[in-house]
């Protein structure tokens, strides 16, 4: 441990599995006392755990990331708790894959309240005891299909999409206020986690047990590699350090080539 975020308090949302569970380990192990908050109770008061049994700091907060409510208060339980708030990772999120004219509206409706309202929802609320301290930074977790259009993904590229542009354009409100918020979002490519399952159904349909994101990612990604949950957390790390001090409104791609 280096210490890169010693002293920050970050909201990790989404924090009980996969991309932000590891996202909630990497920063504790680099001395951030982190919220890890999710509807996976079990899961997540299992990652806080084993981050505490490790030396770091941490906690499990329940919480539904399209409540405004339970915004209102995890981020009211957060800053009486320690203080402060200076790093949000708006991570939470599922995929519905499948043909645009076979998709549900109830479906399209949860991805996105999911997705997008709930990032709008964490800077909504998180931005003002950022704003009113020493500032701080928001990394809101993309994707590569925030950057292109992949068949039978549709609805998901909408709430990626999404979430790119409303990066943008809270990071240029936050600058131009002179707020001290730095705002970028997170472009993951294929990496190991659960989500696939929902995302890629067809597969599944057709008779495998799971899909089999390695062979995809041999096949896809120019290096072959597929990615880790670590891979995007040590990116997320440097966004919310003070070694991207002069990095807003932009994206990281994390992807080992797939959308160049």
């Amino acid at each position: 441990m280096t210490g890169r975020v010693a002293g920050k308090v970050a909201i990790i949302t989404g924090g009980a599995s996969g991309i932000g569970r590891s996202c909630a380990i990497r920063l504790a192990e680099e001395g951030a006392a982190v919220v890890i908050t999710d509807i996976q109770d079990e899961a997540g008061q299992a990652v806080a755990a084993g981050i505490i049994a490790s030396g770091g700091q941490a906690e499990y907060l329940s919480h539904d990331v399209t409540s405004e409510e339970a915004w209102i208060s995890v981020v009211a339980a957060v800053v009486h708790h320690h203080g402060r708030l200076d790093v949000l990772v708006n991570n939470a999120g599922i995929g519905i894959g499948g043909s645009i004219v076979e998709m549900s509206l109830a479906d399209w409706r949860r991805q996105q309240a999911i997705n997008l309202d709930g990032v709008f929802l964490g800077m909504k609320h998180c931005i003002p005891p950022m704003r009113d301290s020493d500032g701080g930074s928001i990394i809101n977790m993309s994707s590569v299909a925030g950057l292109k259009g992949s068949a039978r993904l549709a609805g998901y590229n909408a709430t990626k999409g999404g979430v790119r542009l409303l990066t943008k354009g809270v990071a240029l409100e936050c600058a131009r206020e002179r707020w001290h918020v730095r705002v970028n979002s997170v472009h993951p490519g294929i990496i190991d986690t659960p989500i696939w399952d929902s995302v890629l159904p067809g597969a599944l349909q057709a008779g495998m047990m799971e899909v089999d994101i390695a062979a995809m990612a041999g096949m896809a990604v120019p290096t072959g590699v597929l990615g880790t949950p670590l891979d995007v957390a040590n990116g997320v790390l440097f966004l919310a350090s003070d070694d991207s001090s002069y990095i807003t409104g932009t994206e990281l791609v994390i992807d080992a080539g797939l959308s160049a």
